[in-house]
């Protein structure tokens, strides 16, 4: 059995999740062996349905209300019961932020391995072998996991949901004991952005500024230009963030965010190393930038070389123009 833990925000199952769960489902069926979901919260047995539409054959709800909020602690311990209880072969996680700290916790409740940020998983001679990429995304590392079960972080965007059916499976309920005082920490209050903009790790297209905007003021001009694509968010490079002109949430890369969109822009970055190990993986890549020289060109699919004050604002007219057409 191939299990996905399957994250859940505002009621829904996130699409990264579903990304791991459908991967879940072509290795499994590669192998030979059942795919598995895996629900943890309170009442959240209605989410079910969306699991077996994208292939589950069966769904394991642990339901308590000690679940209800999020708990690096509490909810390791209900993964680790349903490991111990289920004993998948391979046990994958969506690497979101959530996924990244709970994968590693679960890891270690296990004593098994894990293989974080994967871009490719294959089946090879009868096992599974997992690619993620290293030295901030210069090279690319393949492996191979003797512990069992084989945890894995899977990188959104990377692997795609698969056509929703209409399928059926078992629904089974896990008990799993959570220990009175193992949870350090509670949730109190959830703030959220007033502005509810996309996260930049889960939109298709992602438009990002640098220090070429010279200011917080210029990002208006990316947001309209982002609003102009369904699903697009718009995203920063260190050194904007670091000069307080949007908040940490939209930074991309080694010390923010990666992104592996259908498209990213990069307005204004120079593409500096630390940036590029956060979206190298995106499918295309257009840049704009003054300098000729700068090094984003040399990953950009397409370039611009132009002043963004310019080249924005008619770039977002024109794009106007030809989707409403």
């Amino acid at each position: 059995m191939i299990a996905a833990y399957l994250e859940i925000r505002d009621g829904k199952i996130k699409k990264s999740s579903l990304e791991a769960l459908s991967e879940a489902k072509r290795r499994a069926a590669e192998l030979g062996v059942e795919t598995a979901a895996v629900l943890v919260g309170a009442a959240v047995s209605g989410l079910a349905p969306a699991a077996f539409a994208q292939g589950a054959a069966k769904v394991y709800i642990i339901d308590n209300p000690v679940l209800a909020d999020y708990s690096s602690q509490a909810h390791a311990f209900a993964l680790a019961g349903f490991a111990a209880q289920a004993k998948p072969s391979a046990f994958f996680f969506a690497a979101t932020a959530m996924g990244k700290d709970l994968a590693p916790r679960v890891a270690a409740r296990l004593g098994v391995a894990l293989v974080s940020d994967c871009t490719k998983i294959a089946v090879k001679g009868g096992a599974l072998e997992f690619t993620r990429p290293i030295y901030a995304g210069k090279a690319f590392l393949s492996l191979r996991l003797k512990s069992s079960p084989q945890l894995a972080t899977l990188r959104p965007n990377v692997f795609p949901v698969g056509q929703a059916g209409e399928g059926t499976g078992e629904t089974i309920r896990l008990e799993v004991a959570i220990p009175e005082g193992s949870t350090k920490g509670r949730v109190t209050e959830i703030l959220k952005e007033e502005s509810a903009e996309l996260d930049v790790t889960e939109a298709d297209i992602v438009v990002s500024g640098g220090r070429g905007l010279k200011g917080p003021e210029a990002f208006s001009l990316l947001r309209d230009l982002a609003a102009v694509f369904p699903r697009a968010a718009v995203g920063a490079s260190r050194s904007a963030v670091d000069s307080g002109w949007i908040g940490h949430q939209h930074q991309v890369g080694q010390t923010g965010k990666t992104v592996s969109p259908e498209l990213y822009m990069a307005v204004g970055i120079s593409g500096a190393i630390q940036h590029l190990a956060g979206m190298s993986s995106s499918k295309f890549i257009v840049a704009v930038n003054k300098d000729p020289e700068a090094p984003i060109f040399k990953v950009a699919d397409y370039g611009i070389v132009g002043d963004l004050f310019e080249v924005v604002p008619k770039l977002t007219d024109e794009l106007k123009k030809a989707l409403k057409d």
